[in-house]
């Protein structure tokens, strides 16, 4: 894989990069129309493709935030076109690395010492290289490690860059700046957060051994003498990312116990903890033939409040749904209801989120679901699709729900994609609270 010499770092330098972007993009856009003039029946995917090639090349360059973007837009299957979120996959662990001397930079930076005297060895080509940074293989007193090391300039860049991509967001994604504007800070707080490698070290350590008694989950050991602000090592973990690991054809019975790994890990977060993984992404699981998972990269936690908490979660429980008062409630409390809303528009919101919610909670309905059922994911992204359609909510004069919910349904939206995709049947554990009467009965 080419490797990169240098990441622009100055403001100028990566708005560039963005520029240069929109620049193709828009060539591109004259590509596809002057071929259409010859053959109407011209479909939008060649425009899709060289949009996501042309996108994905100039933020893979920019590294950080820029990629990061990317990352997780690729989650999003409902949002994109299928040619941008197969490219923007490639973000979660095989973007192009930094060549060895911008790592050797790095170690004598933090530690005055190169990464040949820190270790045994050290292997100066990465493993895989993701949206913040680059893993290396390293040996210290027979012990085999992962050193992750970050990319330079990214920590400093986070803010200018959301700025500066906030133009090519709304012209890829059709969202209007107040939508981006109101989860800016969210986004940006987290991003800054997952840049400092000294707190991930602090909440890997903190997590794992909180979650170390739940079946099946494998965490590292972390090694805070050999980590810094930018740097970070652990125990190597053996296993393969989820689409490698499907390609081992494996059992329905080693799905479903991965599965349940990875309900049990976040239903225990969320429930227990109140602070959750919330990137999840194949990139961040390691999958064994005999049914164990590591667990990898806790730069990105969402420790949820518990108005939110008390509030979201009363949802999942259909009950409530069923009480016209205390869903108006609810609603409210989450802002999915706002006080400018006249009667039709309290109406019509209303209904809209309760069938939403309705559909996203269907897992927890029952005591054990098939995450293999296609026509559930089929009907949930008609329906996301379908919201981008909606008028009152493109030309609403306010943006909906709170600004927590942004990381936690995303957390959601990524497991329940894994699932999907391992074909999992898992047993939907929750709080006995969250349990409808009528199932109790």
């Amino acid at each position: 894989m080419k490797t990169q010499t240098s990441v622009p770092t100055t403001k100028v330098a990566r708005a560039s990069q963005f520029v240069k972007a929109g620049v193709k993009v828009g060539g591109n856009y004259i590509k596809h129309y002057s071929k259409k003039l010859i053959d109407p029946t011209l479909s939008r995917e060649e425009l899709h493709k060289d949009n996501a090639a042309d996108i994905y090349d100039a933020l893979s360059e920019l590294k950080g935030s820029a990629l990061k973007m990317a990352q997780m837009l690729s989650m999003d299957r409902g949002l994109l076109p299928v040619a941008y979120s197969d490219k923007f996959a490639m973000a979660q662990y095989s973007a192009p690395p930094l060549s060895g001397p911008l790592v050797v930079k790095t170690f004598k930076t933090y530690f005055g010492k190169t990464p040949a005297q820190l270790f045994d060895t050290f292997d100066m080509d990465a493993v895989n290289a993701a949206s913040i940074g680059q893993v290396h293989l390293a040996w210290k007193d027979g012990k085999k490690l992962a050193v992750k090391v970050q990319y330079p300039g990214v920590a400093d860049a986070v803010s200018s860059d959301l700025k500066i991509a906030k133009p090519l967001a709304v012209r890829l994604l059709n969202l209007n700046e107040r939508d981006i504007d109101r989860y800016m800070g969210e986004v940006e707080s987290k991003l800054l957060e997952e840049t400092d490698y000294e707190l991930e070290l602090r909440r890997s350590i903190e997590i794992s051994e909180a979650c170390a008694h739940i079946p099946d989950l494998v965490f590292p050991t972390y090694y805070p003498e050999f980590s810094s602000k930018r740097i970070l090592t652990m125990d190597w973990l053996d296993g393969l990312h989820l689409k490698d690991f499907l390609k081992t054809n494996p059992s329905q019975a080693v799905r479903d116990r991965i599965g349940q790994a990875l309900w049990d890990f976040y239903d225990f977060q969320i429930h227990t903890l109140r602070q959750v993984h919330a990137d999840p992404h194949p990139g961040n699981f390691l999958m064994r033939a005999n049914g164990t998972m590591g667990v990898i990269d806790f730069g990105c936690v969402k420790v949820i409040p518990d108005f939110y908490y008390d509030n979201y979660f009363r949802l999942i429980n259909p009950d409530t749904l069923e009480d016209a008062e205390l869903t108006e409630e609810v609603f409210n409390n989450l802002e999915f209801l706002t006080p400018a809303d006249s009667p039709k528009d309290r109406v019509f919101f209303t209904d809209l989120f309760k069938e939403m919610t309705l559909m996203l909670a269907e897992p927890f309905a029952v005591d054990s679901f098939d995450f293999g059922d296609d026509t559930y994911f089929s009907k949930v992204y008609a329906f996301a699709e379908g919201l981008a359609n909606v008028p009152e909510l493109k030309d609403s004069k306010v943006a909906r729900g709170s600004q927590d919910g942004l990381y936690v349904n995303r957390t959601y939206y990524g497991l329940y994609a894994m699932l999907n995709e391992l074909k999992a049947r898992v047993t939907t554990t929750k709080p006995e609270w969250l349990r409808s009467k009528k199932l109790v009965a």
